[in-house]
């Protein structure tokens, strides 16, 4: 009996060390084609696609440390795998270098994963953990939105459609295939995935 207790509290050490992934699918399963190019030309890239997700995912990586502990307590309030939200935060501010003063996208965005003061009162300081909960709380409710909608999709495929909804709403996304269509630089979810899977593979 008490092998048995042993090997069981193993098995349950070695599950936790994996990360957390969250209750909205499985982040790895998610296709994904990456940065558009317009979105690689923006970061001085002279290549597209998973590869240039992946570079702009690791210069904001230092920065991102920062951060990591209020990550995943966001992430572990919400049930949001943390590497999700470390791919929203390195798209909307690449880890809030890309702010002035806690703005931006011409002062309508606030804080690390850019929260629009036009469709919701802000809460907390641009970089603290109530702005990260606010912007999960936000994803959440684009997932679950998107799960009512196209309730025959599979958990990863309503988790990508959440996030491009995260980017340009709900109404936005009619198809499975065209979905970023409209999202900034029409690329928006497959850039986020490509970036969320790389803080993955980093500790996330």
């Amino acid at each position: 009996m008490l092998l048995m207790l042993m090997i069981l509290g193993l098995v349950a050490l070695i599950g936790t060390s994996e990360g957390q992934p969250g209750c909205y699918g499985d982040i790895n399963k998610v296709d994904t084609t990456g940065a558009s190019c317009r979105t690689a030309r923006a970061e001085r890239l002279r290549y597209c696609g998973v590869q240039a997700s992946a570079t702009i995912a690791g210069r904001d990586l230092q920065r991102m440390k920062i951060y990591k502990a209020i990550i995943q307590r966001a992430g572990r309030r919400y049930c949001v795998d943390p590497a999700v939200i470390a791919g929203i935060i390195s798209r909307e501010s690449h880890a809030g270098a890309a702010l002035r003063d806690g703005w931006g996208d011409g002062g309508n965005g606030y804080g690390l994963m850019q929260v629009d003061k036009r469709y919701h009162k802000l809460v907390g300081a641009w970089n603290s953990e109530a702005h990260l909960n606010q912007g999960t709380s936000i994803l959440v409710n684009m997932v679950k939105e998107i799960k009512r909608k196209f309730p025959r999709w599979t958990k990863e495929q309503q988790l990508k459609g959440g996030i491009s909804a995260y980017n340009a709403g709900t109404k936005n996304v009619q198809s499975y295939d065209r979905m970023d269509i409209g999202t900034t630089n029409n690329d928006y979810a497959n850039d986020v995935v490509a970036r969320a899977k790389y803080y993955k593979r980093n500790g996330y």
